[in-house]
């Protein structure tokens, strides 16, 4: 073999260690499309709530909704987030699992750290706007935040996360323009950039193994 070549080979293999020794790579696809597919269940179970109750979504935020359906909500949201966390739990630690490795380590931890202080800041920011009922911005809020929390924790885990906090930033800034249109842009950054994120991590770096 040309020595140039197993030269190559070894600068790559010491690559592979030092990016497996500083990132969390357990991370499963399929905890994504799991959490896409509760969020999209979630936003068919809040439209139904609204349709049922004589709610038009578009103007839901534009205005001060009642106690009612702002425990609706929030409880939906809950139950939501429970589900997509407790999916992402079972499916990362599968597949750390088969592959040999430990799911609470340094790397774990370093990326929640990093994935908690924005979502954190994010969390008490949407507690601001409830307070002063500025409805209108908590979903666009939701995004933005969540978008930031990936892109801060992305150095610690595989480089994909990058561009999904991206996408989540740029449907959130897009979405304080578009007040009306908060369940949909809900929707998609929570529902379907998750499926579509989940997918192609499963088939490209799950399915293969």
């Amino acid at each position: 073999m040309n020595p140039h070549i197993e030269y190559l080979e070894d600068l790559k293999e010491i690559r592979s260690i030092m990016d497996r020794s500083s990132r969390f790579i357990s991370l499963s696809g399929l905890s994504g499309v799991f959490a896409g597919g509760f969020a999209l269940a979630g936003a068919g179970v809040v439209k139904w709530y609204l349709g049922s109750h004589h709610i038009v979504s578009r103007t839901l935020y534009q205005a001060s909704p009642n106690l009612e359906t702002m425990l609706f909500l929030g409880t939906t949201a809950v139950v939501v987030l429970a589900l997509a966390l407790l999916s992402g739990i079972y499916f990362t630690a599968r597949k750390a699992r088969k592959a040999n490795q430990k799911v609470w380590d340094s790397q774990a931890k370093r990326l929640l750290l990093n994935l908690a202080i924005p979502l954190a800041a994010g969390g008490i920011f949407c507690g601001v706007l409830l307070y002063h009922h500025l409805f209108y911005l908590i979903a666009p809020s939701m995004l933005l935040f969540y978008g930031l929390a990936l892109l801060n924790a992305s150095k610690y885990t595989l480089r994909d996360i990058y561009y999904l906090g991206l996408c989540e930033v740029g449907l959130g800034l897009g979405a304080c323009f578009f007040i009306g249109y908060a369940l949909l842009s809900w929707s998609i950054g929570f529902g379907v950039l998750h499926i579509l994120y989940g997918a192609i991590m499963y088939f490209k770096y799950e399915r293969e193994a």
